[in-house]
């Protein structure tokens, strides 16, 4: 007797906790993983998830990690969040994204921005992405269009544009060819630079120069040398494009357009809210910009001896003097 009476009461525990286990678990706020070369989560995400009615802490946490810039590291740090059993995982850029894809195939992941997701067979199509990822594609069909027709505002007489770019790079191959594209309707010849590594600076500028480039456009990919762009490009006096308004602050860049980051970030932060309340990635189409920014600067402008047409300076969103 005295055995059974233990045997039951043993088997009440494990019930009771199991019990209680469960309990926990349906009352948790959601996990979101968060995977970023950045210090800290995008701001127009966190107040995208505030709009929505999300308090961080109180009825949802963000578990954040860091690469600290070191592409490396995405796939450890995308595993360590599977660990920590996360309900989705949010992250940004090709490398972080195939990482975060070689890590889970059934925690959701909601791209931040993407340059070419079915390109990179991150999705089977835009429309229906078909497996646990989904989000934001930073590509738009009429985005190197427009730039080129910017620069040819800017520069009427251009003719020959270089365009530095990693051919190694699936998303930056694409954007080559619609560079090239675009330039071919325009009238401009585009001289391909290609830099897979940072010794290859410098053979790429001297093409430019022997090739006598009249500009010089930097994909977002390639900002991880815009230091050493800027300074060729203020030596030689040679306009250069870029892609984001960060580029053009932080570097001097002359000119960006492209789409808004911070809203393609508000935006991921409805997929998560999506999802959450039950739908499934593979059904949230992969949407595109529908924002973008046209930013000027004028303190570049006159270092290199330029004039804006006035036209062009009432278009822009921001000017930088």
């Amino acid at each position: 007797m005295a055995r059974k009476t233990i045997v039951v009461l043993l088997v009440s525990l494990v019930l009771a906790s199991v019990d209680l286990a469960e309990a926990q678990h349906v009352g948790k706020s959601p996990r979101i993983g968060y995977l970023s070369a950045a210090s800290s989560p995008s701001p127009a995400f966190m107040q995208g998830l505030r709009d929505l009615g999300y308090v961080e802490g109180k009825n949802i946490d963000v578990v954040f990690r860091t690469t600290e810039g070191k592409s490396e590291r995405y796939s450890d740090l995308a595993a360590e969040l599977v660990r920590l059993n996360v309900d989705i995982i949010v992250v940004g850029g090709n490398t972080a994204i195939r990482g975060a894809k070689k890590t889970t195939s059934t925690i959701p992941i909601v791209m931040l921005s993407v340059g070419d997701p079915v390109g990179l067979g991150l999705v089977a199509s835009l429309a229906r992405p078909g497996g646990n990822i989904t989000g934001l594609s930073q590509m738009s069909p009429d985005l190197s269009g427009k730039r080129m027709e910017l620069l040819k505002e800017i520069l009427p007489k251009v003719k020959r544009v270089a365009f530095l770019w990693d051919p190694d790079n699936p998303g930056q191959t694409l954007r080559f060819k619609e560079a090239q594209a675009a330039a071919a309707a325009g009238g401009i010849a585009l001289q391909s630079l290609e830099v897979r590594m940072s010794n290859e600076l410098a053979t790429a500028f001297a093409a430019a120069t022997k090739d006598h480039a009249e500009a010089l456009v930097m994909p977002a990919p390639m900002a991880r040398y815009e230091k050493e762009i800027a300074d060729f490009a203020a030596t030689n006096r040679l306009p250069w494009t870029c892609d984001t308004m960060e580029s053009v602050v932080r570097a001097g860049c002359l000119m960006a357009y492209g789409p808004s980051y911070p809203d393609l970030e508000r935006r991921a932060a409805v997929y998560v809210d999506k999802i959450l309340k039950g739908r499934k990635p593979a059904d949230l189409p992969v949407e595109q910009p529908t924002k973008f920014e046209f930013v000027i600067n004028l303190k570049t402008a006159k270092q290199i001896g330029l004039t804006i047409p006035p036209n062009v300076l009432a278009r822009a969103d921001k000017v930088i003097k």
